[in-house]
């Protein structure tokens, strides 16, 4: 059992464990900005998804934007039992707006056919863009018969992957600001380190509630592309 104490050492205590929160912090923030200047792996082949609306390939599921994040859900055709902790990342996911805004899309994929998908999304709840993946898309990108998440950016040298992860890097993920920080641009403001051309704006200032947004708002990371020399990876 914890030990019951006076308030001095209690704030003294306290003092410490907020030390080391704040430098976990500031260690996130540098690996952040890291993970943004990882190189780029173009994407060759033309992968197809079926949603509610019919047949789109990759560039379809950015809906004009130039970043996109794609979660792979394991839901299966038919699937009596569909997997617990991708559905609980798919109840993680924010209003969508506030990445919108920064010029981010988030889409769920998954191999069950695409009524299926929509039957589930209807049972749970859920508003995110969500296909079917019809072809060698998971495979070719990390994921065989499990679970995980890409991140892909849109530029004039065409799309390039530029982050994947799964397992426990899922875990931490579920607001705004933890998305926002996998993709090539981050939140796009000015105390972030990014690399070179991504323009940036005050911190604070961009964040709206969820429905005072501009639909088609005027990024800063539209400047993705205009960056295609580091198209080469």
């Amino acid at each position: 059992m914890n030990r019951i104490v006076e308030e001095a050492e209690w704030m003294d205590a306290y003092a410490r464990q907020v030390a080391q929160e704040k430098a976990a912090t500031e260690a996130l923030d540098r690996i952040a900005a890291d993970r943004r200047r990882l190189p780029w792996l173009r994407v060759e082949k033309d992968y197809r998804f079926t949603g509610p609306t019919g047949e789109t390939g990759l560039e379809g599921l950015f809906e004009g934007r130039s970043q996109l994040i794609v979660y792979h859900h394991m839901l299966k055709p038919n699937d009596p039992a569909p997997c617990a902790g991708c559905s609980m990342v798919g109840d993680h996911i924010p209003h969508l707006a506030h990445i919108n805004a920064r010029d981010v899309t988030l889409v769920f994929v998954a191999r069950a056919p695409s009524p299926e998908i929509e039957r589930y999304k209807r049972r749970m709840g859920w508003t995110m863009p969500f296909y079917q993946s019809i072809d060698s898309f998971g495979s070719d990108f990390g994921i065989d018969g499990g679970f995980g998440l890409n991140v892909f950016l849109n530029t004039d040298a065409g799309i390039m992957r530029t982050y994947y992860t799964s397992g426990r890097g899922v875990e931490t993920l579920g607001t705004p600001m933890t998305l926002l920080d996998i993709t090539p641009f981050g939140r796009q403001e000015t105390w972030e380190e990014s690399p070179e051309g991504v323009a940036q704006g005050e911190p604070y200032v961009w964040w709206r509630r969820h429905d005072e947004y501009d639909p088609h708002p005027s990024a800063p990371s539209a400047v993705a592309r205009q960056m295609p020399q580091r198209a080469s990876g």
